[in-house]
């Protein structure tokens, strides 16, 4: 299963990479939320997806899971919502204020 979480964030991974590196705003806005969720994935399988016992009941417990990926995950799920939001907006103030999204005309004709 670990394999299949591997794979499947490998993808997500390289589909993100694709949209951040396009010329339109709006798709690398998208292509970051998709490369967060590659990670969340990637952080996922990396911590091994076992079941145990809570890992507050003593030192009886035979198995326990490690509650660290998950609290890892739960941050990068809360820093990855709020970026998204304010690359959002900052996307949608800048088309407002240029009237284009297009990475190549943001840019300007001094580096061309």
């Amino acid at each position: 299963m670990e394999t299949l979480m591997t794979i499947t964030a490998g993808i997500l991974l390289s589909i993100g990479t694709y949209l951040i590196l396009t010329k339109s705003l709006l798709r690398i806005v998208l292509g970051t939320s998709i490369f967060t969720h590659g990670v969340h994935i990637m952080l996922l399988s990396m911590a091994g997806l076992k079941t145990g016992a809570v890992p507050l009941l003593g030192e009886d417990a035979a198995a326990y899971t490690d509650p660290i990926p998950q609290a890892l995950m739960l941050t990068s799920i809360v820093i990855s919502f709020a970026l998204t939001a304010f690359f959002l907006v900052l996307s949608y103030r800048t088309y407002k204020t240029f009237g284009t999204d297009d990475m190549d005309q943001l840019r300007g004709s001094k580096y061309e």
